[in-house]
């Protein structure tokens, strides 16, 4: 990116910020923001209070730390109007390249040490692939094949601290908030985009919530479509009978199978060998009146067994490659996280309350939309904020005024 192209995107950035200073509430809290934004997307190791501090105002760490701090940490203002506000600004970008086609949900974990962040407890960790101490956020995001923004996030909080009145009043939970399950966290998600009206897709999902019974019921009650994706084990009665969705696979003639191909990897198209059948799901929390729907199988060459199960409720007419492209849309998530942790820090955070932990993966998000809607200018092959926001692009005018902290 040429230097003109630099200082195009630097001006456009001042204009999101502009958006953004018109829902964060008091002005005070506009300069902090600024600061905190525009520290996301600097090339620092780390992108946690001080690290920020010290690349927005070298001149005075100390101050601007404090005012960083109260900003993220304390700061009265609203997560769910920011949000609002990147959608607006960043989802346009999105659709420019086609309608929006997938909800995808997921969550996310962050390793801790201790026991005094928010929510930390020890439960599967993705980001280590096991049991460790660490906090969950649930997210549900809004996909097309160019791009995915995250439009809901929360903070799973465990029985533990849910039951623990002493934490939750140390940690500033909010009262309203009790107990819930990951799988009922996004469904309360997905009904609230729904109500939120944002444009509708498929809701996609790993098998850590694609075998909730009572999630996928909920989607239905929705009106909504997905393809959620279950385990060998998960029971489904065909014409076959009643068995395991392994055990139906392994049953399939040769010819059931085909080679699809879904997209183009990073050295060569991904693709895999796929088979379907039309199934009605059984076993735990599956209802007599259960709807037919599709069992997709994928048993990829060379394996001796099939590897992965969905159960969808797309179209009973639709095409086998259509239905494989829609399901396999859930992987990109895994790139966006990757993309929201190195590039803008979501893990970053080093507070302990339930409002820091929000405020700071909302402006996260909020950095992160901004990457999306200048990712049709970036050579692909460079890192997108160094590019875009080297130091010396900074404008002036968003270092620190001296006004007092935030609100």
């Amino acid at each position: 990116m040429d230097r003109h192209a630099s200082r195009d995107s630097a001006g456009r950035f001042a204009a999101y910020l502009d958006g953004l200073a018109g829902v964060i509430g008091h002005a005070a809290r506009v300069g902090p923001m600024r600061d905190y934004c525009t520290g996301l997307l600097l090339p620092c190791e780390r992108k946690s209070v001080e690290p920020i501090a010290a690349a927005t105002a070298p001149a005075r760490v100390g101050a601007q730390h404090q005012a960083l701090l109260h900003f993220v940490a304390e700061g009265v203002w609203s997560d769910e109007i920011v949000l609002a506000k990147v959608r607006e600004m960043v989802l346009p970008a999105i659709e420019q390249h086609g309608a929006i086609r997938a909800w995808i949900i997921d969550d996310t974990s962050f390793p801790k040490h201790g026991s005094h962040s928010v929510g930390v407890t020890h439960q599967y960790c993705g980001e280590l692939g096991k049991q460790a101490n660490c906090q969950v956020a649930v997210s549900l995001s809004v996909a097309n094949r160019h791009a995915s923004l995250p439009v809901a996030y929360r903070l799973y909080l465990p029985k533990s601290w849910a039951e623990d009145k002493k934490r939750r009043r140390k940690a500033g939970v909010p009262d309203e908030i009790a107990f819930q399950t990951k799988p009922k966290i996004a469904l309360d998600q997905i009904a609230w985009a729904c109500a939120a009206g944002i444009s509708r897709g498929v809701v996609l999902m790993d098998s850590a919530y694609g075998t909730d019974a009572s999630l996928r019921r909920g989607i239905r009650d929705l009106d909504l479509d997905y393809a959620a994706a279950v385990y060998a084990r998960t029971l489904v009665e065909s014409r076959a009978g009643k068995m395991t969705a392994e055990a139906l696979a392994v049953g399939f003639p040769k010819r059931a199978w085909q080679t699809i191909t879904w997209r183009e990897g990073v050295a060569e198209p991904l693709r895999s060998r796929f088979a379907r059948v039309r199934v009605r799901a059984r076993g735990e929390g599956c209802m007599p009146d259960e709807p037919e729907q599709w069992l997709l199988i994928e048993w990829p060459n060379g394996e001796k067994a099939p590897t992965k199960y969905w159960l969808s409720t797309l179209p009973a007419s639709i095409a086998l490659d259509r239905l494989v492209d829609i399901t396999m849309m859930r992987w990109r998530i895994e790139r966006d996280y990757q993309d929201l942790k190195q590039e803008v820090g979501l893990g970053h955070f080093e507070g302990r309350g339930w409002r820091g932990f929000h405020h700071h993966a909302t402006m996260c998000i909020a950095a992160y939309g901004f990457l999306i809607s200048e990712r049709g200018a970036i050579p692909p092959s460079q890192e997108r904020c160094k590019i875009m926001l080297p130091e010396p692009a900074v404008p002036p005018g968003w270092q620190p005024t001296g006004a007092a902290p935030a609100a």
